[in-house]
C-alpha cells in the first residue's frame, strides 16, 4: 500500500516538472498550447488551425502576422509564459525564470528612514481631554483563555469530580 501511495506522489511530481515545460508552437497539441498563461481554448484551436492550414511557423515574426490576435506585445507575453517558435523564444523578451529564481530575483525591500522633520519616537504625545474621556468610557475586558489553559482547567474539574466520587464511594463503603 505504502508503495503505490509513493509511486502516485512520484508519478504526480514528474507530470508537474512537465508541466512548466517550454512549448513549441509547432510542435504543441491544443492541451500543450492550453498550458501556456495567455493562451486559452480559443486561441489554441486557431493557432493549430494556422498551422496545419499554411504549415509551421518560421520565427515570430510569421507567428505574430499568421495568427490573429498575437501582437508584439502578446507575443512577448507569451514567449515569457513559455512558449517557442521553433525552439527560439521570442528575441528581446525576459527568459522564463524557474520557479526558485523568482523568489530569489525580487529584491528585498529597503528599511523605510524617517523623515528628517519627524519628531522623535521618545517624545510623548499630549493627551487631549477627549482622549481622556475615550479611556475613562471603555472599561478594560478581561484576557481571554486560549483553548490550552481552557482544556487544562476543564480537565483539573474532571479530576477533582472523580477524587470527589472515588472519596465518597470510600466513606460509604466503611
Amino acid at each position: 500500500m505504502f508503495k503505490k501511495l509513493l509511486l502516485a506522489v512520484a508519478a504526480m511530481i514528474a507530470t508537474m516538472g512537465f508541466a512548466f515545460a517550454d512549448v513549441d508552437v509547432n510542435k504543441g497539441d491544443q492541451a500543450a498550447l492550453d498550458g501556456i498563461k495567455g493562451i486559452g481554448p480559443a486561441r489554441s484551436k486557431a493557432i493549430i488551425e494556422e498551422r496545419t492550414k499554411n504549415g509551421s511557423f518560421k520565427d515570430w515574426a510569421d507567428f505574430e502576422a499568421r495568427v490573429k490576435g498575437i501582437g508584439d506585445k502578446n507575443s512577448t507575453k507569451l514567449s515569457e509564459a513559455g512558449l517557442t517558435v521553433n525552439g527560439q523564444a521570442k528575441p528581446g523578451a525576459p527568459a522564463k525564470p524557474a520557479a526558485a529564481d523568482k523568489s530569489a530575483s525580487k529584491p528585498a525591500k529597503a528599511a523605510k528612514e524617517p523623515k528628517a522633520d519627524a519628531k522623535p519616537a521618545d517624545v510623548p504625545a499630549k493627551a487631549t481631554k477627549a482622549d481622556d474621556k475615550a479611556t475613562e468610557k471603555t472599561p478594560e475586558k478581561p484576557v481571554k483563555a486560549s483553548k490550552a489553559e481552557k482544556k487544562a482547567a476543564k480537565a483539573e474539574k474532571a479530576d477533582a469530580a472523580e477524587k470527589a466520587a472515588a472519596s465518597a464511594k470510600e466513606g460509604k463503603a466503611k
